[in-house]
This record gives C-alpha cells, structure tokens and sequence, in this order.
C-alpha cells in the first residue's frame, strides 16, 4: 500500500520540464510574502484605521477594477514583447507599490494606490500563464498548471500562518514582507529562468486565422460563468475572514491557520487528484463538480453551528472544489489557444476574474452589513448553483458546435 502511494506520487509528478520546476519555484518564494490582499478587510476596519466594512469591501473592490485593466494590459504586452520581460516588470513595481501601499493613512490615497498596484499585479498573470503553458507538453499541462497552483498554495499556507502572527502584532509588517518578496522573485526569475535558455521549443503555428477570444463564442459564454463562480470564490478572501472574527470570534492567527490548511490541502492532494482525473472526463464535467461543492461550503454555514469545527469543515469542502474546478478551467481556455493568441486569451481569462473582485467583494460587503451573513451565504449558494447550470449548459453547446 505505501509502495503504491509513493509511486503514484512520483508518476504525479514525473514529466515535467525544468522550467515548469523553476517558474514554481519562484512562485513559491512570491507567494509565501501574499499577505497584504487576505487581510485587507480586517487592516482597514480595525481600531486604528477606523474604516467601515463597505469602505474596506470598496478598496478590496478597486483591486479587482485595477486588476481588470492589469489583465488587458498584461495580455497585450505578453504578445509584444514577451512573458519574461511582462513578469520582471511587473513583479518589481508590485513589489515597491506594497511597500508604498503601507504607509498610505489618507483614505483616497489608499483607494489610489490600490488600484495602482492592482493594475500592476494583475498584468503579470497573463505572461506567468503564458509562461507555464510554454514550458509544458499538451500532455501535461493541466500538471504544469496543477505545480503552479502547488506552489502558490504551499507559498498561501506559509504567508496565511506567518501574515496571520504579524497581523496580531502590527499589520504593517504585511505589506513589507509582501513587497520584498515581490523583490526577491524577481531576482530569481531573471537568474534562473532566461527565455533564451529554457524554453522547451519553439512554438508551431498552426495554419489558418488566429481567433480572437473575443469572438470565441464558446469562449465568451465560459468567461461569463466563471465571472459568476468567482465573485463567489472571493469571498474566502475578502467578508469570510469577517464572518470568522465577527460571528465565531476566531483571533487572527486562527484565521490565518485557516487559510493555511486551504493551502496545505491543496499542496498535498492536488496534483496526485489531476493525475488521476485528467484526460478521463471532459474539463468542464470537473469544472461543474468543484463549484458545486463551493456553493455547498458557503450554504452549509448557515446550517451547521457556529463553531471553529465549522469553519473547518466548510473551508475542506471549499478546498475539495478549488482542487476540482480551478486546474481544469486553466486546460479549457489554453485548448482553445494558439501561441500568437494566447496572451490575450490568458488577459481576458485574467480579466474574468478581476471582474470577480470588484463584484464579489463589493457586492459580499454590502449583503453582510445591509442584510447580515445568512442572507449572503444563501445569495453565494445560488449564485454557484447558477454558475453550475452555466458550465453545463456550455458542454451541451460545445459538443453541438464540435459535432
């Protein structure tokens, strides 16, 4: 039995290329410094700044406004002048612009500055996509997508545990912490990872016109689904960690804890599951899977008493989603791509989920304070049950089409 457990973790892992290992490797080190964005809403409504919750859920808001225009230009600037140039840029500037975030006091400072760093944040994703998928194998890229997410979760579950520490003694070391991070990745990635070196081969175009995403039909229909799923995944990030203080009075360092076992989950299971899963039912069979027991995660809330064992329970069902859904929507767009075109289809994939962090924590902000937690677990549930209708609907109507 623990012969076969190891070796179906070492084939889980087998077949990857370098550079997929060292691109995760630098994510690793950037993520373990996401601090700032998990606890925003907690910094800006404690004592010392004094803000209310709808002012906090407006700032985590303009993030995602700030992340839309991030994920456009991000695209753009991946299809001109590459993924390596757009992932240096962009993690150098993220990293000051947190430092600077820090010391903002004045509330529109704060607003401008977040949608700034947003804006530079965000425009990383589409290179750091377009990366993975050049460094990968058809074969094994839903892998490569799957170590990716490894390693920013690994780096989630040591920022949660230590952001959480540094959060109950000054929520200020966050954002140094955060920014240098930002600074030591993009050492790494300019030593380690030259282009010129690792990239596994050079592309081969595929004869005839290069879509458009937004003319992708198909495409266009996904994104609007997982606009809907993810202002609902948002909320882990943005009012959950209010509910936890608020309603079942857990301290910071339990809430990063939390946080942390969503990112050791993920760590431990995650690639072994897509391993097993991937290739032996379509993307967006898993894809309807994974919402639904996010939906369920939020519902449950309202159901299950309120106790620290809950909010456990709740966040492995969610985790159980996440694991589902997310690495298989990374398969379903880049199938649809080619490499002149991927860039702007990753942007646009990046936009879909800015959109959903303008949405979703707004949106989330203002149900909790107006109409309080009940109302908006419900509100969350059926929205992922909506999403769910979506992406099954959208299998029916891509079997149509490729028929």
């Amino acid at each position: 039995m623990l012969s076969r457990t190891i070796s179906l973790y070492k084939d889980a892992y087998s077949g990857l290329s370098k550079s997929t290992w060292l691109l995760s490797a630098v994510m690793l080190v950037n993520r373990s410094g996401t601090m700032v964005f998990p606890f925003m809403t907690l910094y800006l409504t404690q004592r010392t700044m004094g803000y209310s919750l709808g002012q906090a859920g407006f700032v985590v808001g303009l993030f995602g406004l700030g992340a839309v225009c991030g994920g456009w230009l991000g695209g753009r600037l991946t299809d001109k002048i590459g993924f390596h140039n757009v992932q240096l840029v962009t993690l150098a500037g993220g990293g000051v612009l947190y430092i600077v975030l820090g010391q903002m006091r004045s509330y529109p400072l704060i607003c401008v500055c977040s949608f700034v760093l947003s804006v530079v944040n965000d425009a990383f994703r589409p290179a750091n996509s377009t990366a993975i998928a050049s460094y990968s194998k058809e074969e094994n890229r839903t892998r490569s997508f799957s170590l990716n997410r490894l390693a920013i979760n690994l780096g989630w579950a040591v920022g949660g545990a230590v952001g959480g520490i540094l959060a109950s003694i000054n929520f200020h070391l966050l954002f140094w912490v955060d920014g240098v991070t930002n600074l030591i990745a993009v050492l790494l990635l300019r030593y380690f990872l030259d282009p010129a070196v690792t990239r596994v081969a050079k592309p081969v175009e595929i004869p005839g016109p290069v879509m458009s995403p937004y003319r992708d039909k198909v495409y266009l229909i996904f994104i609007g689904c997982a606009i809907i799923f993810a202002s609902c995944f948002f909320q882990v990030f943005s009012v959950l960690p209010v509910f936890y203080k608020t309603v079942l009075h857990m301290p910071e360092y339990m809430i990063g804890l939390l946080m942390t076992t969503n990112g050791l989950l993920i760590a431990c299971f995650e690639m072994v599951l897509v391993f097993k899963m991937e290739g032996r039912r379509e993307n967006l069979v898993y894809i309807g899977y994974g919402v639904c027991l996010i939906g369920l995660g939020y519902v449950l809330l309202n159901f299950l008493p309120q106790s620290v064992w809950t909010a456990y329970f709740c966040m492995f069902l969610m985790t159980a989603g996440e694991i589902s859904a997310m690495p298989f929507m990374n398969s379903f767009w880049i199938a649809r791509t080619r490499p002149a075109n991927r860039g702007q289809y990753a942007g646009l994939y990046t936009i879909a989920w800015s959109t959903a962090q303008v949405i979703g924590p707004m949106g989330g902000a203002e149900i909790a304070q107006h109409a309080g937690f009940n109302v908006l677990w419900w509100v969350v549930g059926g929205c992922c049950g909506l999403a769910v209708i979506g992406f099954r609907w959208l299998r029916q109507l891509k079997t149509a089409l490729d028929e």
